[in-house]
C-alpha cells in the first residue's frame, strides 16, 4: 500500500511562493485539524498513489471524509485497507450513502460530503487521482490562518499537470492576485483538489445547496467571495493533477487550446450556467448587500434581449472587474455575455 511517491521536480521560475506574501503567522501554533473529503468512483488504477501521498503529509493533523458513489472495481477495498493503516474508523470515516442509491455523481457526491462533515474544522477538497505535495495541507492551513479571525476563507493553488503515469506536462495557468465575486462569476480558478475552506467558510458554504450544473469548488468560490470572505491564491503548485481519459473536468496549460474549446461549446451552455448561479447565489442568505444588488442589476440586463443588447456592452464596460484572468479567455467571456 505503501507507494514511494514521486517528489516535487517542478517549482516556479521566479524561485518565490509565487504570489502567495510571506506568512508572518507562520510560526501560529497548533494549526487545526482538516477534514479531507474524498469521493470514489472507479478510481483503483490510482486511488492508492494518492492516499499515500495523505499520509506523507507533514506538520498537521487530519481525518479523511469518504465514500463510494457506486464503484464496480477495488476502490471500496482499497480504502478498507486503507482505513486500517490509516488509523481506523476514527480517522478515515466512512460517509453512508442516501436512501434512495448509492451513485449521485461528483457535484451531488461532494455536496453530501460537505454536508456530513464537522463544521468546526478547516475542509480540504481531495480527488482520487493526484498526488498530493508533502507540505500541501501545511501550507494552506497557515495562508488561512493568517487571514482576519472569524472571516470565511478560500484557499487554492496552482497545479503541475500530468499525463497518467505522473509525467510532467506543465504548470496550471497563474492565478490572479487579487481575485473578486465579478470575476467568481466569469470563471472557476479554485481548483476543486487544491481547495481549503477555512470552517467559517465551511459553515457558510452549507447553508445554501449550489445550482444542479455547477461543481462544488466553483460553488464554494462563489460563496466565499459573494459573502465578502477572503480567496487566498498560491501560486505555487501544491499537488500533481493527473489528465487522462475519465476526469471530470481535467485542465489544460495553453490558454489557446482552452479559448478554442470555450467558443466550440458556444455561449448558451456558459450563460445558462451564469444565469442558475446568479438564481442561487440571491437565495444565498450571506451574500452581501452590494453584491446582492450586482446581481439584481446583472439580472435585469440580462433578461433584456434584442436591440437592448448595447446595456450589455455596457454593463461590461461599467464593471470591468467582471473579467477571467487571461485576454484569450476574457475576449470568449465577453462575446458571451453580448451574444447569448
Amino acid at each position: 500500500m505503501r507507494h514511494k511517491q514521486p517528489r516535487p521536480a517542478w517549482r516556479l521560475a521566479d524561485g518565490g511562493s509565487g504570489g502567495l506574501p510571506a506568512l508572518a503567522c507562520a510560526t501560529v501554533a497548533p494549526l487545526p485539524t482538516v477534514c479531507i473529503l474524498l469521493s470514489v468512483y472507479n478510481g483503483a488504477a490510482f486511488l492508492e498513489a494518492l492516499l499515500a501521498s495523505l499520509l506523507e503529509q507533514r506538520g498537521v493533523e487530519w481525518v479523511l471524509y469518504w465514500r463510494d458513489d457506486g464503484s464496480h472495481d477495488g476502490s471500496t477495498a482499497i480504502m478498507h485497507r486503507f482505513q486500517a493503516q490509516a488509523g481506523g474508523a476514527g480517522r478515515c470515516v466512512a460517509v453512508p450513502a442516501p436512501e434512495g442509491g448509492s451513485h449521485l455523481g461528483v457535484m451531488r457526491s461532494y455536496a453530501w460530503l460537505l454536508a456530513h462533515a464537522p463544521q468546526n474544522m478547516p475542509v480540504a477538497f481531495c480527488d482520487q487521482d493526484d498526488v498530493w505535495f508533502p507540505d500541501k495541507l501545511h501550507r494552506a492551513l497557515v495562508a488561512l490562518a493568517c487571514q482576519p479571525e472569524g472571516a470565511p476563507a478560500l484557499y487554492c493553488s496552482r497545479q503541475v499537470l500530468t499525463d497518467s503515469a505522473l509525467r510532467p506536462l506543465g504548470l496550471s495557468p497563474r492565478l490572479p492576485p487579487s481575485p473578486c465575486f465579478l470575476m467568481a462569476l466569469t470563471q472557476n480558478i479554485a481548483t476543486g483538489c487544491t481547495v481549503v475552506l477555512s470552517a467559517q467558510a465551511v459553515r457558510l458554504v452549507c447553508q445554501c445547496p449550489p445550482p444542479a450544473a455547477i461543481l462544488h469548488d466553483w460553488w464554494a468560490y462563489l460563496v466565499v467571495s459573494g459573502a465578502g470572505g477572503r480567496i487566498v491564491v498560491d501560486n505555487q503548485p501544491t499537488l500533481f493533477y493527473r489528465q487522462h481519459g475519465g476526469n471530470t473536468v481535467g485542465a489544460s496549460a495553453r490558454l489557446v487550446v482552452r479559448a478554442a474549446g470555450a467558443l466550440r461549446r458556444g455561449p448558451r451552455q456558459f450563460m445558462d450556467i451564469f444565469n442558475a448561479n446568479i438564481s442561487a447565489l440571491l437565495l444565498h442568505p450571506a451574500l452581501s448587500a452590494q453584491n446582492r444588488a450586482g446581481l439584481h442589476g446583472l439580472r435585469g440586463v440580462l433578461d433584456d434581449a434584442g436591440p437592448a443588447r448595447w446595456r450589455r456592452a455596457r454593463t461590461l464596460w461599467r464593471l470591468r472587474a467582471m473579467r477571467r484572468s487571461a485576454l484569450p479567455d476574457q475576449c470568449v467571456f465577453g462575446l458571451w455575455f453580448l451574444l447569448a
